[in-house]
C-alpha cells in the first residue's frame, strides 16, 4: 500500500454484531483497533485515534473475507495529555497486560490477531506485549501505519483523515497553529512535562484544514 490503508468498499465483518454461531468453524483473523481518548486540539474529537484505527481495521476486513474486526480498545497510554480535560489514560504496564490478555483469549477461535494501532503513545506497551506473545507461540502482528510525509499530532494529516472519515466531527473554525517544531525535538519535553506547557491548540503541527479529497487519497492504494 502506498498510503496508510484503505477505505472500506464492502461491509466488514464486525465481531460485536455477530453471534457465536457465526464464528463457529471459521477460525478467522481478528483485527483489534487500538485507539485513545485524548485531546486533539480544539478542532478534532477526543476519539480521533480510535476512529482512524477502526477505519484501518475495517478497510482490512473489507479487502479480506477472513478478517473480523473486534470492538475497539478506546483507551490508551495518554499520560502526556492528562492536563487537558477529557483525556482518559492507561499506564503502559496496564496497556501491555490488556493487549496480552486479549490476544491470549482469542486463541480458542481466531487463528491470528492483527493489532491495528494509530495512537503513538501505545508503542511502548505494544513493543513489550508483542514479543511476549510471540515467545508464547501466538500468531500476532502489530500494524501501525503512517502517511508518507505526514505530520504529527492533530496536524494536517489527522485533520485531513477526519475530514474524509467524518467531516461533521471536524471544527474547521477552531483550527489554529500549534507547536511546529520537529517531533524529535518535542518528544523529550513531552515525556518530561506532558502537554501542559503547550498553548491551548495542543497540536504538534499546523492543522490547516484541507478538503476531504486530500484525506481520501491517504486511504487509497
Amino acid at each position: 500500500m502506498a498510503a496508510i490503508g484503505l477505505l472500506a468498499h464492502a461491509a466488514p465483518m464486525r465481531l460485536g454484531e455477530r453471534t457465536w454461531t457465526d464464528l463457529e468453524g471459521r477460525a478467522p483473523v481478528l483485527a483489534v483497533p487500538l485507539g485513545a481518548c485524548e485531546q486533539h486540539g480544539p478542532h478534532l474529537p477526543l476519539d480521533t485515534d480510535t476512529r482512524i484505527a477502526v477505519a484501518l481495521a475495517e478497510g482490512l476486513a473489507a479487502r479480506r473475507g477472513d478478517v473480523v474486526v473486534g470492538p475497539a480498545v478506546a483507551y490508551g497510554s495518554s499520560g502526556e495529555h492528562q492536563a487537558h480535560p477529557g483525556t482518559l489514560s492507561l499506564g503502559p504496564v496496564v496497556m501491555e497486560e490488556l493487549v496480552v490478555e486479549l490476544v491470549r483469549s482469542a486463541k480458542h477461535w481466531a487463528r491470528g490477531v492483527v493489532l491495528v494501532a494509530w495512537h503513538g503513545g501505545n508503542s511502548d506497551a505494544l513493543g513489550q506485549a508483542v514479543p511476549r506473545l510471540r515467545t508464547e507461540g501466538r500468531a500476532v502482528v502489530w500494524w501501525e501505519p503512517r502517511v508518507p510525509g505526514g505530520d504529527a499530532h492533530a496536524g494536517r494529516t489527522e485533520t485531513s483523515l477526519l475530514l474524509a472519515l467524518a467531516p461533521e466531527a471536524v471544527r474547521a473554525g477552531a483550527v489554529a497553529a500549534g507547536d511546529v517544531r520537529p517531533l524529535a525535538e518535542l518528544l523529550p519535553a513531552l515525556r518530561a512535562r506532558g502537554c501542559g506547557p503547550w498553548p491551548r491548540t495542543a497540536s504538534s503541527a499546523t492543522p490547516a484544514a484541507r478538503p476531504p479529497p486530500r484525506g481520501t487519497r491517504c486511504w487509497r492504494p
